[in-house]
């Protein structure tokens, strides 16, 4: 990767309005970050295998059990429109 980085470019595309200070201060923590995404590319992966978590750990999960019934009509009794258990509402797009 080229070493220049166009800083001014960066903050225009992220409406980021930089100081010549701030431009400086950012350059450098790019490079930085540049470095340590390199750093660990470097590293060979071969033969681990992908985590979805870096702890082991298991989740606790409750069962998977149905505690609520909706009542349609009750919740639709304040809708000014509804036909067949929806909710009508005007046309906005002709």
């Amino acid at each position: 990767m080229s070493d220049a980085i166009d800083t001014r470019h960066l903050a225009r595309l992220a409406r980021l309005a930089l100081d010549h200070k701030n431009t400086e201060r950012l350059q450098t923590d790019l490079r930085n970050i540049i470095a340590m995404i390199d750093a660990m590319d470097a590293v060979s992966t071969e033969g681990i295998a992908p985590m979805a978590h870096p702890l082991d750990a298991t989740q606790r999960l409750r069962r998977d059990e149905v505690t609520e019934s909706v009542d349609r009509e009750l919740l639709q009794a304040s809708a000014p429109l509804t036909a067949d258990g929806y909710y009508l509402v005007p046309r906005v797009v002709e």
